[in-house]
C-alpha cells in the first residue's frame, strides 16, 4: 500500500501544449478527431512544467483503432507514462549515482538544494527507472555490435558500485573505446566466480576480441580476471593511480571541508528565521543561505577537483558579496540590484 502524498504539486512555471504529429489514423489513413484534452504537469531540473495535450481518436467504427486514444508524440519527450519528474531528472540521479557514488539521502537532498520538490522514496523510485531504462538501451544488440565491429577489439572495464552499505552490488562491465555499457547487473555477492561468470556472459555475446582489462584492482576482479581471461592484460586505471597518489592531499582537503562545514552551520537556523518575510532584505537574506547550501553539497570529483577547495572558493565569494552589499548601505533597493 502507497504513502499518501504529505504536499500537493508545485504550481507550473509555464505551460505548454503539445499536437499530434500524426494525424491519420495509422491504421485506416482517415484523419483522426481532435476528442478532448488531457494535462499533465511536470517536474524537471529547472522548471514546472504544465502540459496541454491534444489527444485525437479515429472516428471510423470499422478502424481497429477506433476510438483509441492517439497522444501527442512529443509527450515522450517530457516524462515516462504516468511520471511527475522529467526525463533530465532520472538522467541526474542515475549521473549521481554510477558516476559521483552518492547515496539516495545525498541525492535527495541535492535535488531540493536545486528547488525540485521531492521525497527520499521517489528518488529511490526514479534510480530504478533509470537502471530499467539503460537496460532497455543495452538490449540494441545490432547496433552495439555493429559499433564494435567497426573498431575491431575491446578494451573492458569492470567496476562494482555500491553506494549504500549492506545493498546490492551493481557490477557494470564497459567498453572503454565506444564508451559503451556492455553488462550491467546487481549481484549481492561479489565473489571472483561471480565476477568471472559476468566476463564470460560478455566475451561470449562479443563477436571482437578482448585485448585487455582495466579496473581498480581489488582482488575479486584481479582473480576473475585471471580465471576467464588468463592471457588478456589487465591493468590498474589511471583514476586509481592518481587517487592513491594524492591520498594524503585527499585526506587533508577533506578534513579543511570538515572545519569549514562548522563555520556556517547556523545557516539553516537563520534560513528559517526568514521563511515568513516577503520584504526585499528578507529575500535576499534566503537567496544568500541558498548559495550557502548549495555550496555545501557539492561534493566536487576528486582528486582533481578538490571539494574542500571548491567549498573555500564558493564561501569566500559568498563572504565577498556580503562585503560588497554592505558597503552599499542600507537601503532596500541596493540589495535589489
Amino acid at each position: 500500500m502507497g504513502m499518501a502524498r504529505m504536499s500537493g504539486q508545485p504550481a507550473p512555471t509555464r505551460e505548454e501544449t503539445l499536437e499530434c504529429v500524426q494525424q491519420e489514423c495509422p491504421e485506416c489513413g482517415r484523419p483522426m478527431w481532435m476528442d478532448y484534452t488531457n494535462e499533465r504537469t511536470i517536474r524537471t531540473l529547472n522548471e514546472v512544467v504544465r502540459l496541454v495535450l491534444k489527444v485525437r481518436r479515429c472516428p471510423s467504427p470499422s478502424c481497429g483503432r477506433y476510438h483509441r486514444s492517439y497522444r501527442p508524440e512529443g509527450e515522450g519527450h517530457w516524462a515516462l507514462p504516468g511520471h511527475e519528474f522529467g526525463l533530465d531528472v532520472i538522467a541526474q540521479i542515475g549521473q549521481w549515482r554510477y558516476r559521483g557514488h552518492r547515496t539516495v539521502p545525498e541525492m535527495h537532498a541535492e535535488l531540493q538544494a536545486h528547488g525540485v520538490q521531492i521525497s527520499q522514496r521517489s528518488v529511490t523510485n526514479l534510480l530504478a527507472r533509470y537502471d530499467e531504462l539503460v537496460t532497455v538501451a543495452m538490449q540494441d544488440n545490432a547496433r552495439l555490435q555493429g559499433v564494435l565491429a567497426e573498431q575491431g577489439r575491446v578494451i573492458l572495464a569492470i567496476d562494482g558500485l555500491q553506494p549504500d552499505v549492506g545493498h546490492e552490488v551493481l557490477w557494470v562491465l564497459r567498453d572503454c573505446l565506444s564508451g559503451e555499457v556492455l553488462l550491467a547487473r546487481a549481484l549481492l555477492s561479489s565473489t571472483q566466480d561471480d565476477v568471472a561468470a559476468l566476463i564470460d556472459e560478455v566475451k561470449k555475446a562479443l563477436s571482437v576480441p578482448i585485448e585487455g582489462v582495466i579496473s581498480d584492482g581489488q582482488h575479486s576482479i584481479r582473480n576473475a580476471v585471471a580465471k576467464a581471461l588468463p592471457d588478456t592484460p589487465h591493468g590498474l586505471c589511471h583514476y586509481h593511480y592518481l587517487r592513491e597518489a594524492v591520498r594524503p592531499i585527499y585526506e587533508a582537503d577533506r578534513h579543511a571541508k570538515k572545519e569549514l562545514k562548522k563555520r556556517v552551520r547556523g545557516v539553516r537556523a537563520l534560513e528559517r528565521a526568514m521563511e515568513d518575510r516577503e520584504d526585499v532584505l528578507g529575500q535576499v537574506i534566503q537567496g544568500y543561505c541558498q548559495a550557502v547550501r548549495s555550496a555545501l553539497t557539492d561534493d566536487g570529483l576528486a582528486p582533481l577537483d578538490a571539494a574542500g577547495l571548491r567549498l573555500r572558493g564558493r564561501l569566500t565569494a559568498i563572504a565577498r558579496s556580503l562585503d560588497r552589499a554592505g558597503q552599499r548601505g542600507p537601503c532596500l533597493r541596493s540589495y535589489a540590484n
